[in-house]
């Protein structure tokens, strides 16, 4: 077959939009190749059982109403659960594994979700800056394979703010198609967490925005876009509605169940702490601007700066950027999305905790902002001063580059990224949530296990001694990654005659016990967990000969 007319097929395409292909694909295959370079989050164990639960319920017909009583597990939607225990049963592949996999291949899908909404509003260019400004941000990248309900609800909410853009722009009448994805993409929110019930105030913002501009306000053609417009997008909030239901059985209980989980969730405390600025919080107590600096300290300073760009030229009528009022009203819209959520946590001083873990579903719009306002402000530059637009693109260009490779030299611990404003890692280090999910735990144990192999050999297959190892971490994370046959979990309880521990520095968990230090992981410069031999503690006899 000849290449001849791919090849020409490819040349007639805009270089931008092959780029971001090109880059998605880049992408996905290297998730693909290091998706087992993660753990196990505390999570996954008891979202897996909540998806179980849920099937449980349908299949043995409404009987089995354990699903009512789990935790508090019943207050969230188990879409992505029951989707991923339905193909463990099908999938030779661990299903721990398998989670992974689906998660970060949504995560991508988000990626893609964003480039696309960015392309609608600004064109292909911005397509690009977006996919890289999320891409490269470490808060996105290292949440990808086991934030198994913050990133797929993240992804949902990007791809119905994608679908309700282009249902605005055809308000009162938008094409079904637009609807149909809407009411989708709206209900996979729904069918994973409470919060999506934002996408009703990003409907109401939307008409308001997208409304003619007549005199007076309420003039009886504005009456009729309104009414017309909430009619049109009535099957999209109806299908939501069923698939909210489909995936969250007890918001299938009773009309107002969503809303009684909504103010839950805001009276919502464990005993969870976090950190910030060095201070130690209760989840319940965390100062009012906890989640806005986070933002400020986690996303890449380009990202925040060139979304500043988008608000600034959008909200600026006159600007050479931004041409049309349509394109200033996507921007507002997209805007919305990203700075209301964390309003409403402002205002509200909602508890919070593990940094932007629960609003993680702000950064695809945050890249999109970042996409339009960088490319405007390019295109702005270049306009005045072609030298002066190259030499800006050409900033650009190096800084994304340092964040990739910062991602690179973090791997696979890219979620601990900070930025300079507190002096990245470094200067994050025991200040800031770090390794919250434990994923250097693995790494760890490799090199307890190397440790063991090196100073105590087995001999002829079997251990001289067995040693308990008390771990800071969950139970089910660690026994999937051990292999030594020298090595027993030890249990909480126990701690304290434990031969070895493992512990990450999150919220100085390593300090808890003592020992020599045989292991470390550490990124940067900083140590993300210890590894540490208390046989010293418990057995003199045995320590002395090592």
């Amino acid at each position: 077959m000849s290449l001849a007319r791919p090849l020409r097929w490819l040349a007639a395409q805009d270089t931008c939009d092959v780029a971001t292909a090109a880059l998605l694909i880049a992408i996905a295959a290297v998730a693909l190749l290091t998706v087992r370079s993660y753990a196990i989050s505390n999570d996954e164990p008891v979202q897996h059982h909540y998806g179980e639960l849920i099937l449980s319920y349908y299949t043995s017909g409404f009987v089995d109403r354990d699903v009512f009583h789990y935790l508090n597990l019943y207050l969230y939607g188990g879409l992505f659960d029951i989707v991923a225990v339905a193909l463990s049963h099908v999938l030779p592949i661990d299903a721990y594994d398998l989670r992974h996999v689906l998660c970060a291949l949504i995560g991508i899908g988000g990626i893609g979700a964003a480039a696309a909404t960015a392309r609608l509003v600004s064109g292909s260019r911005a397509a690009l800056i977006t996919v890289i400004a999320l891409a490269s941000c470490g808060a996105w990248y290292g949440a990808m394979f086991n934030h198994t309900k913050d990133i797929p609800f993240a992804v949902a909410m990007i791809g119905a703010t994608l679908m309700l853009i282009h249902c605005a722009r055809g308000l009162p009448s938008p094409r079904p198609r637009h609807v149909l994805g809407f009411g989708l993409l709206a209900g996979a929110a729904l069918g994973m967490r409470v919060l999506g019930l934002l996408i009703v105030v990003y409907i109401v913002v939307a008409m308001v925005l997208y409304a003619p501009r007549v005199w007076p306000p309420f003039s009886r053609d504005r009456r009729r876009f309104m009414l017309g417009s909430a009619v049109a997008l009535l099957p999209a909030l109806v299908l939501a509605y069923c698939i909210m239901i489909a995936a969250w059985p007890w918001a299938g209980q009773a009309p107002l169940n969503p809303l009684r989980a909504a103010a839950a969730f805001s009276e919502f405390h464990m005993t969870i702490r976090t950190l910030l600025a060095g201070q130690v919080y209760d989840m319940s107590t965390v100062p009012r601007l906890y989640v806005p600096i986070y933002f400020l300290v986690r996303v890449p300073l380009l990202t925040l700066a060139g979304a500043a760009l988008a608000i600034g030229f959008a909200l600026w009528p006159r600007s050479a950027a931004t041409p049309s009022s349509l394109c200033r009203r996507d921007i507002v819209l997209v805007a919305v999305t990203a700075i209301l959520p964390i309003a409403c946590e402002v205002i509200s001083r909602g508890p919070a905790f593990t940094g932007l873990r629960h609003f993680m579903f702000v950064l695809p719009s945050l890249a999109v902002l970042a996409g339009v306002g960088l490319d405007a402000g390019l295109t702005a530059l270049a306009r005045r001063q072609r030298h002066l637009g190259q030499a800006a693109l050409a900033a650009v260009v190096v800084l994304s580059v340092s964040n990739t490779v910062t991602l690179v030299r973090l791997h696979p611990y890219e979620y601990v990224d900070y930025n300079s404003l507190v002096g990245g890692l470094p200067g994050a280090a025991r200040r800031y949530d770090m390794d919250y999910w434990f994923n250097s735990l693995p790494d760890a144990i490799a090199q307890l296990e190397a440790y063991l192999r090196q100073t105590e050999p087995l001999q002829g297959g079997k251990a001289a001694h067995v040693y308990t190892v008390a771990v800071c971490g969950e139970r089910l994370a660690y026994e999937k990654r051990a292999t030594s046959p020298q090595l027993h979990w030890d249990d909480m309880p126990r701690w304290d005659q434990a031969d070895f521990f493992i512990a990450p520095t999150q919220m100085n968990c390593d300090t808890i016990l003592g020992g020599k230090v045989i292991g470390t992981v550490e990124r940067l410069g900083v140590a993300l967990a210890y590894v540490k031999d208390r046989r010293s503690l418990t057995r003199p006899a045995v320590a002395a000969v090592h």
